[in-house]
């Protein structure tokens, strides 16, 4: 028997016994009858509350229990599809008199995948990290509009042959920041416009200077969106869009943690938008 109905079973119980007791007493005193009622009110309701309270907690912990299989999950299938991927190019390497052209076509291609495990891993140690407040995010100042170039030219060639990042980039925007953790932000929003749009449609890259200006980071898609139900919990750690049982997209729900918790740390905000007419716009505000 699982222990929330056994918990349920022993309030049932205790407050059966309290009627009876009450009914006891309301007959062999009938003068203190307001007292056994005004007493009674107020443990069944402090026993009510606390019933809720615990089902409440019993829940929310179940839920996290689910969303942290379904992380261990997910990382598995992100750690073993790009390591078979290595394996197979190498033995190919080893095992057939390939020319140099596609030996160095093998050796890029296993890089890229070298280059997703590095991001994975990257993630999951600043996830940790931050979590136990333990990273102390140094700030500098640094050139962001390269940063972004040098980010979008990498993950170009793992969204399409065509060219499916569309920028429209500020040359020479310099904002005082920790590079290596707003790195993995911009990563991790271009990825995530990426993996819930369909196969080369076009993603929109922005940074610019408004006439206040503050620096705006902004990354827009055309894929599913997001419902307004859900878009205050995508920054939950663990928490990914779709139901558990049927999301089919790639990920660990560590990638927008990250995003919501560096920004914090730099005093930037991030808003969720529809766009129109189907997709998601992620805009960030540098104060």
């Amino acid at each position: 028997m699982k222990p929330l109905t056994i918990f349920y079973i022993l309030v049932f119980y205790v407050i059966a016994q309290l009627l009876w007791w009450a009914s006891i007493m309301v007959r062999l005193e009938p003068m203190r009858r307001g007292m056994v009622f005004g007493e009674g009110f107020v443990f069944v309701s402090l026993m009510a509350f606390g019933a809720y309270k615990l089902h409440r907690a019993i829940n929310k912990e179940k839920k996290i229990n689910a969303q942290q299989k379904n992380f261990l999950l997910s990382v598995t299938h992100e750690l073993k599809s790009p390591l078979a991927s290595i394996k197979l190019y190498l033995q190919t390497i080893l095992k057939r008199d390939l020319d140099k052209a596609q030996q160095q076509n093998f050796i890029s291609k296993s890089l890229l995948d070298i280059e997703r495990l590095a991001d994975l891993v990257e993630n999951m140690l600043l996830a940790t990290r931050i979590e136990n407040k333990s990273y102390s995010f140094p700030k500098e100042p640094f050139n962001l509009s390269n940063l972004v170039d040098k980010i979008v030219a990498r993950l170009q060639i793992h969204v399409c042959d065509a060219e499916a990042l569309m920028t429209d980039i500020e040359p020479n925007i310099s904002i005082k920041g920790d590079d290596f953790a707003l790195s993995s932000v911009i990563t991790n929003l271009i990825e995530n416009a990426v993996k819930y749009s369909e196969s080369c449609m076009p993603i929109h890259v922005s940074l610019k200077r408004n006439n206040l200006g503050k620096t705006i980071f902004t990354v827009a898609d055309l894929g599913i969106g997001i419902s307004d139900e859900e878009k205050p919990k995508i920054f939950d750690k663990f928490y990914r869009v779709g139901n558990e049982d049927t999301r089919k997209t790639k990920g660990t729900g560590l990638g927008l943690f990250i995003v919501k918790q560096v920004l914090d740390h730099h005093q930037a905000t991030i808003k969720v938008k529809n766009n129109l007419p189907n997709g998601t716009v992620f805009e960030v505000n540098f104060s």
